[in-house]
């Protein structure tokens, strides 16, 4: 197994480098200052130059409209994108989107791939998913209230759904829904693709998360099905098959979240070395004089790199063995890359002092809003758990 960059990744990382210091650094005392949705006139611009680096959409096969790169080369492009808050979304390889982009890949028909996968691709609209529902409890994602019904050739949808980031916006959502209420509970929901537009639909509001409701994609939505219709040739994948390609989904999709958690790490550690070499605590006595502030640094760039080098193996493995194979790496990801942005952003907040609660870095942004990456695709709980138990099963131990 090798990690060491090729020549093809050096030059995708440095191109995504230099984009991202050139064009995005520079707008975002905007982004913090006016929002997301006050950018969108300026991101449009940079999405067009993005395209010409020939990296647009990194994560899908040139066929298909993006750039064809490997798992474990996207994740070097994803943590270089992951220094920025809208560096993945000027490349048009943003959450939820990605994943809805690589299941109409696997599982959409041609009509289909005709109607929503291909203005997604060329980054004409954007999609959200509505699969969390506030009355169940996000750790058991068989467990749903949301129902669809056959009714002359339609689905007709009822539920209750939040946390369906980008949704403001989007021009369609993919929806779980339970199909087939007396299957066993991995075969009981489907995943049907429903336009935003479509009577019954409804946008309740953005969530405060943080205490912010953010706006376009950069927000977290609560939804409402109210017997909203769609055709039933709106089914992605088999009926009944909705956990399933949700977890096909959700494998790649943590390798994309990691890296991009440790792009923010870097730029974390980069802000905290810089302002620890520059601010002084007295005439020639920079911050970075203290023991207490070393430590903060040299445990951040261990836990970095070992990070990364985790990130890397499981990506490798998904390639080597697929996404089954590979559920134990893809849970430790999960957990000790998410628990390291936490450490590592805290440490920075700390080094910067005053500086660091403020909107002038995005460490408070990422303070904020990153602390769900504890949560969201499976808590940190759920994947511990479920590590533990596959490694005691191979001492003989059978635990649920």
């Amino acid at each position: 197994m090798d990690f060491s960059e090729s020549p093809r990744v050096a030059t995708i990382v440095r191109t995504v480098r230099e984009f991202v210091k050139e064009e995005l650094l520079p707008i975002e005392p905007q982004l913090a200052r006016q929002g997301f949705p006050a950018l969108l006139p300026v991101l449009r611009e940079k999405r067009e130059r993005a395209r010409q680096t020939g990296l647009w959409a990194g994560h899908l096969p040139e066929e298909h409209g993006g750039a064809g790169l490997s798992l474990t080369e996207f994740a070097h492009m994803s943590e270089e994108l992951g220094r920025t808050p809208i560096g993945h979304y000027v490349f048009n390889c943003q959450a939820p989107d990605v994943g809805n982009m690589e299941i109409l890949i696997e599982h959409g028909t041609p009509e289909q791939k005709a109607q929503f996968l291909g203005p997604l691709v060329r980054g004409e609209v954007r999609s959200c998913f509505t699969m969390t529902e506030p009355e169940f409890a996000g750790s058991n994602p068989v467990w749903m209230g949301t129902t669809a019904r056959k009714d002359a050739g339609d689905w007709v949808i009822r539920g209750h759904k939040w946390f369906s980031s980008g949704m403001d916006g989007s021009a369609f959502a993919i929806c779980m829904a339970v199909t087939n209420p007396d299957a066993e509970p991995h075969a009981r929901a489907s995943m049907i693709l429903v336009p935003t537009s479509t009577p019954g639909f409804e946008l309740v509001g953005n969530l405060s998360v943080m205490g912010h409701r953010g706006g376009d994609w950069a927000s977290h939505a609560e939804v409402s099905y109210q017997d909203a219709r769609v055709p039933l040739g709106n089914l992605l994948g088999g009926e009944g098959m909705g956990f399933v390609v949700a977890q096909q989904r959700l494998g790649p999709g943590r390798i994309h979240h990691c890296m991009r958690w440790i792009g923010i790490c870097e730029r974390a550690l980069d802000l905290m070395c810089r302002h620890a070499a520059t601010r002084l605590l007295a005439p020639g006595k920079p911050l970075g004089t203290k023991q207490i502030v070393q430590q903060w640094i040299a445990e951040s760039r261990a836990e970095i790199h070992a990070a990364r080098l985790m990130v890397l193996h499981a990506a490798w493995t998904i390639e080597q063995k697929g996404p089954v194979e590979a559920r134990e790496e893809i849970s430790l990801i999960k957990f000790t890359v998410a628990r390291t942005l936490q450490r590592v952003v805290d440490r920075a907040i700390q080094a910067l002092g005053g500086l660091g609660m403020t909107d002038d870095t995005p460490l408070a942004f990422w303070y904020a809003h990153e602390r769900a990456a504890r949560i969201y695709d499976g808590a940190d709980e759920v994947h511990i758990e479920a590590v533990a138990r596959r490694i005691l099963r191979r001492y003989g131990i059978q635990i649920g």
